[in-house]
């Protein structure tokens, strides 16, 4: 009796240790799940801080580029004043000699002093001896004249002879403005201009010359035009050059545009890129008739207007400074990308304003796209966009061209593994449809990999052999009912694993079918902004078709007229 007692006490124990061992179990089975949910929100956001430390990486490098680019143009600034200071009184002079003249305020020979002492200051700079001849001239001294003539010749024959028909034409000299307007052309060459041509252009359609020169203005310009369009490829070189200039304008999209499917569209690169496209043709007619609609307010008299295009001659075009100027462009556009060096550096590529020597109508693309870089008036980028605008029409048409047929027929969907495509966003329906049945072929996978480890298994065969020899041995019995319980508790911790995967897929696939619906939706806006956009394609042709070269070129100082075909 005393041993059945006993014997029930230790199945007691044995039941209760049991039941312990299956707590341990499924608290243990619970802990793994929780680990492993644990672990897939880790790598979730490890994954969106290393996005974020990369999007801050590129932020701080964008902003160190801007305080790097702040500084150093400062410091070319300060370069250019230090190895060019000395230049700035001599160009002050210029303006000063001539308007003093005016007035009578100054004595003759005070002019002559100072014109000696800068010729003495600045050895090699083409000005200097062009005061002096200044200086001999109106001293009525034609030996010094004569000899400071050449030795500014000597220096920089273009420059000073555009000088000089300048200065004559203040003087309302005709007939010498005409001579050195002719010598200035006959030193040009339509392939290779210099960039002080721009004060020529500038003369011309301000209407600053007399009407011979004008006339000479007007159809040396149709020569140039005319012995470059017989070069092999120009047209060709037109279009490239000028789509070129048009797609300097293009904008990017405001960084909350369409956040669905830059998110989850591998077809948003070009959806970007076609809506930019389609955005530059408003740009592009706001840019030009802005221009066209603006009025030219002339300057007071002819030696106003003149002295302007003096202080730009003498100021914004010697060569030594070339080097220094380039570098302080490139910098002010690193400064306007905010800090994209690259971007800035394809802008300045680009543009083409500050070599040394380009084509006419690579001049003619720079004063009407890039003025304040060209220095050239509102006068000469009219008369520059009209004389191009039929290369302008082509390049713009094929710029449409290329956009249109660059637009993605169908949009592409990447979210959570699964992959969708749609045209228009009518496919709602068919598109939930591959969604759900994707999010369910996942979810039974996931569940069908839920199953019994060879640990359960073995447990399993032990409890059954151990249970076989434990009839005779105690202990082997009782270590049967620990193998056969942790098989046991294991197979009905299964359950719970799979409830639990077949909820985070039910969230799962809430989440994707919202993003979903969010992608549909704005791939109709798209393409509507798409389609609103590209119509202003239009807006462009025709305002070009509106312009004439012949409203661009007259004289606000007399009442002659060019025309110029």
């Amino acid at each position: 009796m005393s041993e059945r007692i006993i014997h029930t006490a230790d199945l007691s124990r044995i039941e209760g240790s049991l039941r312990n061992l299956a707590d341990g179990v499924n608290y243990v089975s619970n802990q793994v799940d929780a680990v492993t949910n644990e672990v897939m929100d880790t790598r979730s956001d490890l994954e969106a801080l290393i996005q974020e430390f990369k999007d801050f990486v590129q932020k701080d490098q964008l902003e160190k580029n801007v305080q790097l680019a702040e500084t150093r143009i400062v410091k070319v600034r300060q370069e250019l004043e230090t190895n060019f200071g000395h230049y700035g009184e001599v160009r002050r002079r210029v303006t000063g000699i001539l308007q003093a003249v005016d007035v009578s305020l100054v004595k003759k020979e005070t002019i002559e002093n100072t014109t000696e002492e800068h010729m003495l200051a600045s050895p090699r700079y083409w000005l200097a001896p062009c005061l002096i001849a200044l200086s001999a001239w109106l001293n009525d001294n034609k030996e010094l004249a004569d000899k400071a003539m050449l030795e500014a010749l000597r220096r920089d024959d273009e420059k000073t002879s555009l000088f000089f028909a300048l200065v004559t034409r203040r003087g309302a000299r005709y007939k010498a403005s005409r001579e050195w307007l002719d010598r200035y052309f006959g030193l040009q060459d339509p392939h290779n201009l210099e960039r002080e041509i721009v004060i020529l252009i500038d003369g011309f359609s301000n209407g600053i010359f007399g009407p011979d020169a004008r006339i000479k203005c007007g159809k040396q310009i149709e020569v140039w035009i005319e012995e470059l369009s017989q070069k092999v490829g120009f047209v060709e070189e037109q279009h490239a050059q000028w789509k070129i200039a048009l797609e300097s304008k293009i904008k990017k999209l405001s960084d909350d545009s369409y956040p669905y499917l830059k998110e989850y569209s591998p077809t948003w690169p070009k959806l970007n890129k076609s809506l930019e496209g389609a955005k530059l043709h408003k740009i592009i007619h706001n840019y030009f008739d802005d221009i066209f609609t603006k009025e030219i307010t002339p300057a007071k008299n002819i030696a106003y207007a003149v002295d302007a295009l003096l202080d730009t001659l003498v100021s914004k075009f010697d060569d030594e400074e070339l080097p220094l100027r380039r570098d302080e462009r490139l910098l002010s556009l690193i400064i306007q990308e905010n800090g994209d060096r690259n971007s800035a550096q394809q802008l300045f590529d680009n543009e083409k304003t500050l070599e040394e020597r380009v084509s006419f109508t690579q001049l003619l693309t720079n004063f009407a796209m890039h003025p304040s870089v060209s220095n050239a008036s509102l006068a000469t980028q009219k008369l520059a966009i009209s004389l191009s605008k039929e290369w302008i029409r082509q390049a713009h048409d094929d710029i449409t061209a290329e956009n249109r047929s660059e637009v993605p027929v169908e949009v592409e969907f990447a979210i959570d593994q699964w992959r969708g495509v749609s045209r228009d966003g009518s496919n709602e329906a068919e598109l939930v449809q591959a969604l759900e049945k994707h999010i369910e072929y996942r979810k039974n996978d996931a569940i069908a990999k839920v199953k019994l480890s060879f640990m359960h298994w073995a447990s399993l065969v032990a409890g059954i052999l151990f249970a076989y020899m434990g009839f005779s041995t105690p202990f082997l019995f009782v270590v049967a009912l620990l193998c056969g319980s942790y098989f046991y508790f294991g197979k009905r911790n299964l359950q719970k694993r799979k409830d639990l995967i077949a909820e985070e897929f039910a969230t799962l696939l809430a989440h994707c079918k919202q993003v979903l619906r969010a992608c549909l939706a704005e791939i109709v806006d798209w393409r509507n902004e798409y389609a609103e956009e590209d119509q202003n394609a239009s807006l462009v042709t025709n305002l070009l078709e509106s312009i004439t070269p012949e409203q661009y070129a007259f004289s606000s100082h007399d009442t002659a007229r060019i025309v110029v075909n």
